[in-house]
């Protein structure tokens, strides 16, 4: 995989999750994506962008614009350097939540990309990857 171009973009205030969805949204307009396909992206990009700030205190989203043969898509890694997530697999369950919510953000986000990954370590932070395909 050939990253194209990428941008990093603060997360530390809700005002940066409007930032992040109109980049996201704009890259993949560029590339040709079909509404549908902008929408869910940009809806992934949103609930981690918000859990990024939410409960990881703050971080960053790196976008990125790749290539992998003929295809073509749209990268996000968001990294915080928070409390982690003790137990991923019941982070990942719908309906938990920690914060009052759906509990939809991170099983949400994974419905929504084509690719889906995420690391935590307790005390040192969270860094999760989703990527989507034209």
């Amino acid at each position: 995989m050939i990253s194209v171009s990428a941008d990093t973009l603060s997360l530390t205030t809700s005002e940066h999750i409007v930032v992040v969805r109109q980049a996201v949204r704009q890259r993949a307009i560029e590339l040709g994506f079909s509404l549908v396909d902008q929408t869910k992206l940009v809806t992934a990009a949103s609930e981690l962008a918000r859990n990024t700030i939410q409960h990881g205190g703050g971080g960053h989203v790196v976008l990125e614009v790749v290539s992998d043969g003929h295809r073509r898509g749209v990268r996000l890694a968001f990294e915080d350097k928070g409390p982690g997530i003790a137990d991923i697999q019941l982070a990942m369950k719908d309906g938990y939540t920690t914060a009052g919510g759906l509990g939809l953000g991170l099983s949400g986000a994974k419905r929504l990309s084509n690719e889906f990954a995420i690391s935590s370590t307790p005390g040192i932070g969270t860094r999760v990857m989703i990527a989507r395909w034209k």
